[in-house]
Formats: structure tokens, C-alpha cells, sequence
């Protein structure tokens, strides 16, 4: 039987990305999402109208979307709660969220030279790619709250271990991106960590997991 009870979030699965792009003061900014998908050299972005990475991408024009796998939870529950915005809106405040200017240290991560875009790479993540910003427009309905940017991928980096020999094609089973359901981290279809954005969104979950969380950063 099918019931009806009005989904305040739709978040059934997608993968997470880490947004890298540059603030206005050449500075960089890391921005955990999983409003992405990607058909073809072609990705579909949806962010909010307040994030830092909106405005970056609105005014430099590009970006890298770095893919990191489930072992790399930790990094990306570190930054869930931050925004690059020095006026932290109310709204956010209050789910806990905190300005931090230099989101690569907080989350322990490394920034490498990308190619063919001004932004770094997360030289962690097993996937990274290059991006142009080809259009963006309103999104959410009659009162637009977010906005869809397509990107072009211009270059795509992949762990070697990653590629299957003599192909142009990732191994699916060597491959176990970090997954976000309803405000959760996913991987191998277990969940993998707890969630501070869960904490934040107030998210009614009560998670059961084979995974040890014993040792992980909270």
C-alpha cells in the first residue's frame, strides 16, 4: 500500500561533489553538494541562491567537480556545516552552520593545479573534472530559490587504478562513490558515517549500520 506523506526533501540518492571554485578574492572554496547529474560531457547543477559557490560560479564562469569516494566521509562531514559567506544567514545559523574562509584546511584536503580552469582540484578526490559554466537559470518554481547551472567538462581526471586497462571506461565495481540519501552518507549501500547535515535539517532518522563508526572523525 502507497501512502501519501508529503516529502519535505526528495534527496533519494546522488552522488556527493565537492564544488571547488574561486571566491572574489582569488581565494579558493570547497562546497560539498549532491544536486548533480550528468548526461553525456554535460553536468546539471542545482545550488542555492545564498551559497558562495553560486556567486563564484555566476562570476568566473567555471569550476571543478570533485567526486570523492565513501572513504573520504570524514573530509566531506567536516565542511557539511560551513559556508564560505562571511554574513551567515539566519536560517543557517540556527541548523549550525559556520563561516569558515579556508574550507581545504578544514577538511583536510589538498589543493592541486587543475589544467584548463583557474579553480584547484581536490587532489584526494579519485575523480575530478574541469568544468565551464555554460548557462544558468532559476529554479524552484513560481519564487526561484536556486539556481540550474549546466557545465561542460573540459577535462576529466581519474585515479589510474580507477580505469579499466586499455579502455576509456571507470570499473564500476572498483568505483564506490560517497552517496548522499535524505541528509545520510552512503557507500557499498551501507550507511558509512553519521551526518552532521542530518543534525542540522533535523532529519527523524534512526539508523541502523554494519559499518563501525568507532575511530571516525566526529
Amino acid at each position: 500500500m502507497h501512502v501519501v506523506p508529503g516529502l519535505k526533501v526528495l534527496y533519494f540518492g546522488t552522488p556527493v561533489v565537492l564544488i571547488s571554485s574561486l571566491n572574489e578574492n582569488g581565494t579558493a572554496n570547497l562546497a560539498p553538494m549532491s544536486s548533480a547529474w550528468w548526461l553525456g560531457q554535460s553536468c546539471m547543477l542545482g545550488l542555492g541562491n545564498n551559497a558562495q559557490t553560486t556567486a563564484n560560479l555566476l562570476r568566473e564562469g567555471e569550476c571543478v567537480l570533485n567526486l570523492p569516494s565513501s572513504a573520504m566521509v570524514d573530509a566531506v562531514d567536516r565542511i557539511a556545516l560551513t559556508t564560505g559567506k562571511p554574513a551567515v544567514p539566519d536560517h543557517k545559523a540556527k541548523q549550525g552552520y559556520r563561516y569558515e574562509p579556508d574550507k581545504f584546511s578544514a577538511a583536510h584536503l589538498t589543493e592541486q593545479a587543475s589544467d584548463l580552469v583557474r579553480a584547484p582540484r581536490v587532489a584526494e578526490c579519485p575523480v575530478q573534472l574541469e568544468c565551464e559554466v555554460v548557462s544558468a537559470r532559476p529554479f524552484g518554481g513560481r519564487e526561484p530559490h536556486a539556481t540550474a547551472f549546466e557545465v561542460e567538462v573540459l577535462r576529466a581526471h581519474v585515479e589510474e587504478d580507477l580505469v579499466i586497462p586499455g579502455t576509456h571506461y571507470v570499473d564500476p565495481l572498483g568505483w564506490d562513490p560517497l552517496i548522499m540519501k535524505f541528509c545520510e552518507f552512503f557507500g557499498g549501500g551501507d550507511n558509512v558515517h553519521p551526518s552532521r547535515l542530518a543534525g542540522g535539517w533535523n532529519m527523524p532518522h534512526r539508523l541502523r549500520s554494519t559499518t563501525v563508526w568507532a575511530g571516525r572523525d566526529q
